[in-house]
């Protein structure tokens, strides 16, 4: 109750900025993982972790898997957004393993970006559309400039992690609707459990049981997932779907500044500049979607409910904390 009151009482865009260095905090410690563990551990130990305490907190039970007229190609769309949660997650640490922090998740930001865009017809949409590509393509000859060329294989890894977030963002929707609450995001992440654990014991083996690496995996678990999922949700409560788009475009220039404190990482002017055109073609497209409404038969994307946080149920997210 202390908890739930002080979150009623602090800013809602403090909330959101809090969540998303958390998400940011949490990528770096999980960083930290893929020395003893490597990106396939780490993701096995944060999704482990992640769906064990939706479990408690959400308890589906087995009513919620024969609930009303539950049909198979239900269970099939929460399996398939379980393997999403596991593909997005192994491809964003892979990425990060690669290339700077920063650029990841700024790289990341063009697939939910483009499920925003997609079947828009608005000519300022088309702005939006050439910020962003500007802005990849400047991180893509981003070396030609500076004279440090970024690994491409970590480049298209976080592109692959951005497509599988555009994926993400429909399937979330799909599950909302088909489960009630959050039990649906509850059953999705330990299906991407699930599927992680036999290439995590491979890779890892006796290590990921290792009291110190458990630790730490809980602590990406909690940084990456559970905290940033409630403050999302806390601040959902007081903020417009435009507020909340617009202040999501703070995520690339904040995995930065957590990239260069906690990692080291400095990123060059045009790695830069291209952070800043990505996140203002996202913070124009939320602000102008949430003005124009939803466009019949494009799902809901950033800034538009049902969101927050990677929650699968009423409010269904778009930030990658699932």
């Amino acid at each position: 109750m202390a908890a739930r009151n002080v979150l009623d009482r602090a800013p809602a865009p403090a909330l959101v900025a809090v969540g998303a260095v958390s998400v940011q905090l949490g990528a770096a410690v999980a960083t930290r993982l893929f020395d003893r563990v490597g990106p396939v551990g780490a993701v096995t130990l944060r999704l482990g972790f992640a769906a064990a305490v939706l479990l408690v907190v959400v308890r589906p039970g087995p009513a919620v898997l024969r609930g009303a007229g539950r049909r198979r190609a239900d269970l099939a769309v929460v399996a398939a957004f379980g393997l999403l949660l596991a593909g997005m997650n192994l491809l964003f640490y892979s990425s990060i393993a690669r290339i700077p922090l920063g650029v990841a998740v700024t790289v990341e930001f063009v697939g939910p970006l483009a499920v925003t865009l997609a079947g828009s017809r608005r000519r300022l949409d088309l702005v939006w559309a050439l910020l962003a590509a500007t802005g990849v393509f400047l991180l893509a000859g981003s070396g030609l400039v500076s004279g440090r060329l970024l690994d491409p294989v970590g480049v298209g890894m976080a592109l692959g992690a951005g497509t599988c977030w555009a994926g993400y963002i429909v399937l979330s929707a799909q599950t909302g609707r088909r489960f009630p609450g959050s039990s649906g995001l509850a059953l999705a992440m330990v299906v991407g459990a699930a599927a992680t654990v036999p290439a995590g014991l491979a890779t890892a083996g006796a290590r990921l049981v290792e009291p110190a690496i458990l630790a730490m995996g809980f602590g990406v678990a909690v940084l990456s997932s559970a905290l940033p999922y409630s403050l999302d949700l806390a601040a959902l409560r007081r903020l417009t779907p435009r507020a909340f788009g617009i202040l999501m475009s703070m995520d690339p220039a904040l995995a930065a500044l957590v990239g260069f404190a906690v990692l080291g990482q400095r990123l060059s002017p045009t790695e830069l500049a291209a952070l800043v055109l990505v996140a203002a073609a996202n913070a124009g497209s939320s602000a102008a979607d949430a003005r124009a409404g939803p466009i019949p038969g494009r799902p809901a994307a950033r800034g538009v409910r049902p969101r927050a946080g990677g929650d699968a149920g009423g409010r269904t997210g778009t930030r990658r904390s699932a």
